[in-house]
C-alpha cells in the first residue's frame, strides 16, 4: 500500500511486475486500514473515509482476473481507494496504461448502479448494480479468424 504525499489516495500494486520501485512515497499503511474504508493521511493524522472494495467484491473480481492471468492475457493489477470511488485497474504489462478499470462509485448506486467497467479510452463498457453481471463483459469470448 502506498500513498501520495497529500494523502489523497492509497494504491496496492501486485502481480508479476509489482516488486519494482514504483512507490509514490516512502509511507505505508496496513491492509486492514484500506479494507475497512478508512485511511490516515496527511500531516494532521485525521482519518479520511475512503471507498474500498469489500472482500466479497474482490473475490468476484479476482476470480475473473485469475482466469485471464492463467490464459496469459493479463499480468498485473492495481487497486486505488479514493474519496469517491474504488478502482481495480487491469494491465497487460505493468508499464502500460490499464486495459480495463472496474470501478465502484457508491454515489451512483441508486441511479445507474455502483459498478462499472471502463475501457482504455474511457468508454464505459457496462454498468450495473450486480458486480458479477457487470464483469461478464470481460468474460466474453473474442472472435478469432479461423483459416480452413
Amino acid at each position: 500500500m502506498s500513498e501520495t504525499e497529500d494523502g489523497s489516495r492509497a494504491a496496492l500494486r501486485t502481480g508479476f511486475a509489482a516488486h519494482s520501485s514504483e512507490k509514490t512515497s516512502g509511507h505505508s499503511s496496513t491492509l486492514s486500514g484500506a479494507q475497512s474504508g478508512t485511511h490516515a493521511g496527511g500531516k494532521s493524522g485525521a482519518n479520511k473515509a475512503l471507498v474500498a472494495f469489500h472482500r466479497t467484491e474482490l473475490d468476484v473480481i479476482l476470480r475473473v482476473y485469475g482466469r485471464r492471468v492463467a490464459e496469459g492475457e493479463w499480468r498485473d493489477y492495481a487497486i486505488d481507494h479514493l474519496a469517491d470511488r474504488a478502482i481495480f485497474s487491469i494491465f497487460r504489462r505493468a508499464s502500460e496504461m490499464p486495459l480495463y478499470k472496474v470501478e465502484k462509485v457508491p454515489a451512483l448506486a441508486r441511479k445507474q448502479g455502483a459498478y462499472r467497467v471502463v475501457a482504455t479510452g474511457g468508454t464505459i463498457l457496462k454498468r450495473g448494480h450486480d458486480l458479477a453481471q457487470v464483469l461478464k463483459i470481460l468474460d466474453k469470448p473474442k472472435l478469432k479468424l479461423v483459416s480452413g
